[in-house]
């Protein structure tokens, strides 16, 4: 096999979500732990299960990215594999990544770890865009630089109602979710760098949702090129109404609606939306 595209779960996509002969592709699975129930987050994971049983629990919740040897096994079919990450600031996949990728220095084997610098949509888009450049066969030194600067291009803004998560695993700073809940207000997130930033803080759940339509204006200033993604955790009602404002604001080339599935719904959520373009 000449190509190969490894993602993690964060990604929310399943393993058949490309079927191509001359490129591989492999979703590698992080781990979540609630109390002493372990989810994978693989095709087979029952995401209203695990959510029950986070809302049950007054354990602590983790989750666990995968080791380097997954991730090697994930290489050794291709001769030329990208694997794309969640932000580095958010998990050990990266580095895992990395430590996979040093067993093939010096081989003919090129291998590029990419840190997407964010997670659910923005993963899917980077992945998009690596099948199409692989489509086109270009030169390898070509095909890293273009999705590094894909990378830098993307842009990442969420709304959650709950924060827990995020802040009980060291994702996001207690004051956030300290504005959160006791001052009853909505922040508007953005991913920085790798790192999550508050972008505005709302007062309503429709009001925010409304601020993330307008932020989108602030970070991008041409759409049609780009398209959107909304991921959510049962949450198809707003998903649905996002996906509607951002129509009658913009023309991206397509907007898609999308499901958390593991790694995303335990640090989104019930009802948490993440929006990517």
């Amino acid at each position: 096999m000449k190509y190969k595209i490894i993602v993690d779960s964060s990604s929310n996509l399943l393993s058949n979500y490309i079927k191509d002969d001359e490129i591989g592709f492999e979703v590698v699975p992080l781990t979540i732990r609630v109390g002493d129930n372990v989810f994978v987050d693989n095709d087979l994971l029952n995401i209203d299960k695990m959510l029950e049983v986070m809302e049950k629990s007054s354990s602590k919740s983790t989750s666990a990215c995968p080791s380097p040897f997954e991730f090697e096994n994930s290489i050794k079919e291709a001769s030329n594999s990208i694997i794309i990450t969640i932000s580095s600031k958010l998990s050990g996949c990266y580095n895992s990544a990395v430590l996979a990728s040093k067993s093939f220095e010096n081989t003919d084997k090129n291998v590029l770890v990419l840190d997407s610098k964010a997670t659910a949509g923005t993963m899917i888009l980077l992945v998009d865009k690596a099948y199409e450049l692989m489509k086109k066969d270009i030169p390898w030194d070509e095909f890293v630089q273009a999705m590094n600067e894909y990378r830098d291009s993307l842009e990442l803004l969420f709304v959650l109602n709950k924060y827990d998560n995020l802040v009980k695993n060291g994702r996001m700073s207690k004051a956030v979710a300290f504005i959160a809940k006791a001052l009853i207000i909505k922040p508007l997130c953005v991913a920085n760098n790798g790192e999550i930033k508050i972008q505005e803080k709302v007062r309503t759940f429709k009001g925010v949702l409304k601020r993330l339509v307008f932020n989108i204006g602030v970070l991008v200033k041409n759409t049609e090129e780009r398209i959107c993604v909304i991921c959510h955790t049962r949450n198809k009602d707003d998903a649905n109404y996002l996906k509607e404002m951002i129509n009658s604001h913009y023309k991206f080339k397509d907007v898609r609606i999308v499901e958390n599935r593991g790694l995303c719904a335990f640090y989104a959520e019930d009802k948490g939306l993440i929006v990517s373009f």
